[in-house]
C-alpha cells in the first residue's frame, strides 16, 4: 500500500513539473526580410595568355606577359592584385623541347575595382596572344556593414508585421520570445550577368569605348522571429 502511495506521488511531482516546464504563452510567429541592390566593387578578373606563331617566328609567352605586367603597373594596380593564376604546361621546359612548335599559355587573375581598367590593359598588350578574359569572382567591400544593417532592418519589419496582424483581431505584440536568424549570402553565388570583356584594341580607341556593364547584386536577409501574444 505504501508503495502505491509512493508511486501515485511521484506521478503527481512528473505530471505538476513537466506541466510548469510547458511555455503556456500566446505566440506569434513571422518572417521579416530587408534587401538592397549593391554593385559589386571588388572584380577578380581572369585572362589568359597564349603563345602563338607570327609568320615562321614565335611570339613567345614571356614578350606577352611582360605588356601585361606593364599595361597592370600603368593602371595603378598593385603587385599583390596581379598573380599568376596557372601554367598550362606543368613540365613547360620538357614539352617545349621535346616539341619546338609547342605554344605555351599562361592564366592571370587581376583584382580591380573598376571593370572598365581591363579594357585599358587589354588594349596595350598583343591581341592575337589573348586567348580568353572574363570575371572569375566578385565582392562587396562594404559587405558586413550592410548586412548588418540589413538584418536589423529584416527584424524590425517582423515586428511590424506581427503587430499589424494581431492589431487587426484586437490583439497585442508583447516582447520577443526568440529570434533566428536565416543565413543567406546572395553574394556567393556564379556570375552569369557580367558580358565577356571587349576584344583588345589600339590605345588610342579606349577612351570612345562603350563601359563594360557590371549587373546590380540584390542583396535579401530574412530573419524569423516569435513574439508574445499580451492582454
Amino acid at each position: 500500500m505504501k508503495k502505491l502511495l509512493l508511486l501515485a506521488a511521484l506521478l503527481t511531482v512528473t505530471i505538476t513539473g513537466f506541466a510548469q516546464n510547458v511555455d503556456l504563452r500566446r505566440k506569434i510567429e513571422v518572417t521579416g526580410s530587408a534587401e538592397q541592390e549593391v554593385t559589386p566593387d571588388i572584380i577578380y578578373v581572369a585572362i589568359s595568355l597564349k603563345e602563338y606563331m607570327n609568320g615562321k617566328n614565335k611570339v613567345d609567352i614571356s614578350t606577352l606577359e611582360r605588356q601585361l605586367q606593364k599595361a597592370v603597373t600603368e593602371a595603378g594596380i598593385s603587385k599583390e592584385d596581379f598573380m599568376i593564376n596557372n601554367i598550362s604546361s606543368y613540365n613547360y621546359v620538357i614539352d617545349k623541347k621535346k616539341n619546338p612548335d609547342f605554344l605555351a599559355s599562361k592564366q592571370y587573375r587581376i583584382k580591380v575595382r573598376d571593370l572598365n581598367a581591363i579594357n585599358t590593359i587589354l588594349s596595350k598588350v598583343d591581341d592575337k596572344g589573348i586567348q580568353s578574359t572574363g570575371v572569375d569572382s566578385y565582392d562587396y567591400s562594404k559587405l558586413a556593414e550592410l548586412r548588418q544593417t540589413l538584418k536589423i532592418k529584416a527584424l524590425q519589419a517582423a515586428r511590424e508585421k506581427a503587430t499589424y496582424l494581431l492589431n487587426s483581431i484586437g490583439e497585442k505584440l508583447g516582447g520577443a520570445i526568440d529570434i533566428q536568424d536565416i543565413e543567406n549570402e546572395p553574394l556567393n553565388q556564379p556570375v552569369y550577368n557580367v558580358r565577356m570583356f571587349k576584344t583588345a584594341m589600339a590605345a588610342d580607341m579606349v577612351e570612345n569605348v562603350e563601359p563594360i556593364d557590371f549587373k546590380k547584386i540584390k542583396l535579401n536577409y530574412q530573419v524569423r522571429a516569435v513574439f508574445e501574444i499580451v492582454k
